[in-house]
């Protein structure tokens, strides 16, 4: 192993693989250092592959697809344990980690595997499994260390019937009945997984709301769909204590309510796992929430030849822009050409059903004083949607009246997350209505409801005089 990198990437997440990879690409010396078991990442083993993994488990194992034709009694599996959920999460894990590896060995990065810590702005020095500490140098980092879950004191967690967001995959048993505390993203996705297996959800937010990034009109067909199938919503509820009793778990709530269940998932937010990093010898420091702050456009730090991307630099945290933010990074350090970051990008929400936007809300709009229309295609209103058997799900388009250009596109329902690539291509391509209105779409599809709603914002707007009176 050598003594000195063009780039030491700190995590193999999405940022740190990607950008080592790139930097190879490049022809440079890369190290990436992960702390982990094996490479991959939260990404990988607690965040957005296991999530997806247990979600795709529980819809196909309970049958939830179908239904829409065959009632809400319709099993495929009666009985559903915890084996069975992470039967499938084990062989999508090893396979990503597999597909890592390879890429890894096949463009010639170096992986060690420890403990980084800065020794000053240009070592680190690597706490290796059985004693072992090497010192080595590097003419640029990348700090991609990713977040771990927020941990108060105040919360009892035991690893059993009190977890958090990375504990809630190591379940053994499906509980009875689960409290779901922090409506953010996680909170929302695995409260509705656990509902979607029939398990009695109670979901506590302490805002007035939830998701306050996605368009309201989204948001309130969502909650519905929830309330629909039973799931408790408590918003603007702030917890005051929780106590373990007679083997269930209490919430208390001020105001005097309670939640009681088998289980409770605190997932009321994140902090990035910096901690050990030993930031002041590098000259750096992070923020209450122990994340890093980043030029926008390059990722570097305050100190120069140091970057950081991924979820250690916050939102959106998502693992498709942490992934360009990383091979942005090592593009901007190895003075390589990049692009800058895309102005829109698809935000996607795996839960049950998915919830997918990109571009401008209606709220957003609003405050910008653009005149606009909206058009709403509902999915049962699609062949493709009846074959399917789905009875909810929408899509939401905002146009500008003045120019007609295509604002936003938000989406709640079955596919969302890929339904949304068509918004945001005619998007950052500057598309207009027009595009959907003369285009012909697959029949019968989901995407068609791009131009039902389409043709629904058509018929609202001021009509264009035509050609002739012009």
């Amino acid at each position: 192993m050598k003594k000195r990198y063009d780039l030491i990437v700190i995590g193999s997440g999405p940022a740190g693989r990607r950008a080592a990879i790139q930097a190879a690409k490049f022809g440079a010396d890369a190290l990436v250092v992960e702390r982990g078991r094996r490479v991959g990442g939260v990404s990988v083993h607690t965040g957005t592959i296991p999530s997806k993994t247990l979600r795709e488990t529980v819809l196909n194992l309970s049958g939830w697809r179908e239904r829409g034709f065959y009632g809400r009694a319709y099993r495929v599996k009666d009985e559903i344990s915890a084996a069975d959920l992470r039967h499938r999460l084990l062989k999508t894990l090893d396979h990503e980690v597999e597909v890592l590896e390879h890429q890894f060995a096949r463009n010639k990065v170096t992986t060690v595997k420890g403990e980084a810590c800065f020794v000053d702005p240009h070592k680190v020095e690597i706490h290796c499994e059985g004693g072992e500490v090497l010192i080595v140098e590097g003419a640029k980092f990348l700090l991609a260390v990713g977040t771990r879950p927020f941990r108060p004191d105040t919360i009892p967690f035991d690893g059993v019937s009190v977890l958090d967001s990375d504990e809630i995959l190591e379940i053994g048993h499906v509980p009875r009945s689960l409290t779901v505390i922090g409506a953010g993203v996680i909170g929302v996705e695995y409260a509705t997984i656990f509902s979607a297996l029939d398990v009695p959800v109670t979901l506590i937010e302490g805002r007035d709301g939830m998701l306050d990034f996605v368009d309201r009109e989204l948001i309130e067909d969502f909650t519905h769909q929830l309330r629909d199938r039973g799931v408790v919503l408590r918003l603007g509820c702030e917890i005051e204590r929780i106590e373990k009793s007679g083997g269930s778990v209490v919430a208390h709530m001020r105001g005097g309510r309670i939640a009681k269940s088998d289980m409770l998932l605190f997932a009321a937010g994140r902090e990035g796992a910096t901690d050990t990093l030993n930031l002041e010898a590098a000259g750096l420091t992070a923020d209450k929430r122990k994340r890093l702050t980043v030029d926008a456009a390059t990722f570097q730090t305050e100190v120069p030849h140091i970057y950081a991307a991924g979820d250690v630099i916050g939102f959106p945290s998502l693992a498709s822009t942490s992934m360009e933010q990383g091979r942005i990074a090592a593009c901007h350090a190895l003075g390589k050409p990049a692009q800058n970051p895309p102005d829109y990008f698809p935000y996607g929400i795996y839960s049950v059903p998915e919830i997918s936007t990109v571009g401008m809300t209606e709220e957003e709009v609003l405050e910008r004083g653009i005149s606009y229309e909206c058009g709403i295609a509902r999915f049962r209103e699609t062949s493709r949607g009846h074959i399917m058997g789905l009875d909810a799900g929408m899509m939401k388009m905002i146009f500008s009246i003045k120019t007609h250009r295509l604002l936003g596109v938000h989406i709640v329902g079955e596919g969302a997350t890929e339904l949304i690539h068509i918004g945001q291509a005619v998007l950052n391509l500057k598309g207009t209505l027009e595009y959907f209105v003369e285009n012909t779409f697959n029949y019968p599809t989901l995407a068609e409801a791009y131009k039902i709603a389409a043709l629904d914002a058509w018929n609202r707007m001021p009509q264009r005089p035509s050609a002739q009176a012009e």
